[in-house]
């Protein structure tokens, strides 16, 4: 029975998330986060002459906030019932899983390739990445598109249920709040290089053990959907490391060998250009079509994920080992 208590809300979340994605309508705890993030941003530049050290007291103040107010909620909800409890943490579970959010916002880019609206294109994968899009062209598009999905399969969907699966959703929500830190405040430029370095080390390290466990369940997925998993694998091996980031290029390279197409290259942030290696080989031009199997081998990564941390969080917590 603890056993199920314990898995419950993490299915219930990643079911509900299937069905409903984000609700853009209504209070978000994570866009209520990156406000926070916001006014502190504001408070830090202008209270703390030393950066580095106000992105530390900024980081510490959004963890803090962000982990111990789910935390208390839930401590709560349990000691009012199991079923009060199971049914708060499910709704934070969904908040923390944004797999349909990321499927619905990468098939808006694929839908405007399909009417051949570059410009429309351009404007709707610009509000899924970082760098700039105005420069890009249709292939370019794609590309972008199929980055995004593939490396926020581990931040957007599986990291946070390895983490939930650990530490319930508070920890999930400590995740969350720093992932949220590194792509608001984490970017390695004159305006940000001191006040997000904490923040982006930290992010690199939360993500470590989390973005290449889903790099091996992403080559798994790319064999059960009929992929390229051969080559997924070998590109995984090859280029896993050709990224800034630590951890970046890990599902990237899978997706990149999955799709036999090239990945990453050169990109413009903030009007600066950024030399970045390619990733996979150039094997066919990138289509339309692979942002549609990025997704599938997103949603098939996250169901094997799924199945694994819940597994792990019933024999490691519930008791049955």
């Amino acid at each position: 029975m603890k056993a199920f208590i314990l898995i419950l809300p993490m299915i219930i979340g990643f079911i509900i998330d299937i069905f409903l994605g984000d609700p853009y309508t209504l209070p978000h705890p994570v866009r209520l986060i990156g406000t926070l993030i916001s006014r502190l941003e504001r408070y830090v530049r202008s209270r703390f002459k030393n950066l580095r050290t106000g992105g530390f007291f900024l980081a510490l103040t959004v963890i803090f906030l962000s982990s111990g107010i789910p935390f208390a909620c839930l401590f709560i909800a349990y000691k009012i019932s199991n079923v009060f409890g199971i049914a708060v943490e499910s709704v934070f579970c969904y908040y923390l899983i944004a797999a349909k959010c990321l499927r619905d916002e990468s098939m808006k880019v694929y839908r405007a390739i399909l009417e051949n609206d570059t410009d429309k294109a351009r404007k709707a994968v610009s509000m899924i990445v970082g760098r700039d899009t105005d420069v890009l062209d249709e292939k370019g598009i794609i590309k972008a598109a199929v980055e995004t999905v593939a490396e926020n399969t581990s931040d957007g969907v599986t990291a946070p249920m390895m983490y939930i699966s650990a530490g319930g959703a508070a920890l999930g929500f400590l995740y969350k709040a720093v992932n949220t830190m590194d792509s608001m405040i984490g970017y390695k430029n004159e305006k940000y290089a001191d006040i997000g370095r904490f923040a982006a080390r930290l992010d690199d390290l939360l993500n470590y053990i989390p973005s290449r466990l889903t790099a091996l369940a992403m080559i798994l997925s790319a064999y059960l959907l009929r992929l390229d998993g051969k080559n997924a694998f070998h590109i995984w091996k090859r280029d896993r490391r050709k990224h800034a980031s630590p951890n970046s290029a890990q599902t990237e390279s899978v997706c990149a060998g999955a799709l036999d197409i090239r990945l990453a290259g050169d990109a413009y942030y903030f009007g600066e250009l950024h030399k970045k290696e390619f990733i996979g080989d150039d094997i066919r031009p990138p289509e339309s079509e692979d942002i549609r199997r990025a997704n599938r081998l997103m949603y098939c990564t996250s169901v094997i994920v799924l199945i694994i941390s819940a597994a792990a969080r019933a024999f490691i917590f519930g008791g049955l080992l």
